[in-house]
């Protein structure tokens, strides 16, 4: 991990092409050891979530290139690394297991959950809180030390739930989302990936009910 986080300090001071292509190598080092890292978090998921079987590195990391098309930042490398275990790959919507790095922000951090939902798929959450709200919510209590988005959420409880509803809140949220930080000393230690799949693991039951969700809306739409 640290040749990672060594490349991509150099590169939020560096992000130009001509930089780059000079320390392709160290680039091609750090994403080694990436590739190496994903797929042990991969195969450490597989053990308690059946439904990352059959995937590939492509599917659960991300490319260094920015897409530059519709923003005026154009800085062209990410300065970030990732990786993304979820059913069907890191572009099927569904919920997943997440690790993020960034040390240009001195960003580390865990995630479970599914991230900006489609339309149809809040829907089917939320109506899954409305029939099985205390479920929904003993799944978060399992990850206690997890935060969910409330600075993202809707001020008041969206037309047609009842804000009287026990668990009324949840229907406020827009994405469905926990994450937990990390340190720098914590990523890099020996023992990281370990105990970062025990806490994951404790995210199980709230991705698992986020993918019955997922699949339903998109069975139902499909009627």
């Amino acid at each position: 991990m640290k040749t990672i986080i060594d490349f991509l300090q150099q590169l939020a001071k560096n992000n130009d092409k001509r930089w780059f292509d000079a320390h392709k190598d160290e680039y091609l080092a750090a994403k080694r050891d990436l590739d190496a890292f994903a797929i042990e978090f991969m195969q450490g998921v597989e053990l308690f979530d059946t439904r990352v079987h059959g995937l590939q590195l492509r599917d659960i990391t991300y490319r260094i290139y920015r897409n530059l098309r519709f923003t005026n930042d154009k800085r062209p490398y990410k300065t970030w690394m990732g990786v993304y275990v979820c059913p069907k790959g890191k572009k099927s919507g569904m919920a997943g297991y997440y690790i993020h790095v960034e040390p240009a922000t001195n960003t580390y951090l865990l995630a479970a959950g599914m991230y900006n939902p489609e339309k149809v798929v809040v829907k089917s959450i939320r109506e899954e809180i409305m029939l099985e709200g205390e479920h929904f919510h003993e799944t978060l209590e399992k990850c206690k030390d997890f935060t969910l988005p409330w600075d993202e959420a809707l001020k008041k409880v969206p037309k047609g739930y009842d804000e009287n509803d026990l668990h009324s809140d949840y229907y406020r949220l827009k994405t469905y989302t926990l994450f937990k930080p990390v340190t720098k000393r914590q990523i890099t230690s020996k023992g990281f990936l370990k105990e970062a799949l025990a806490d994951l693991e404790r995210c199980h039951d709230f991705n698992e009910l986020l993918n019955r969700c997922y699949d339903y809306a998109y069975d139902e739409n499909h009627d």
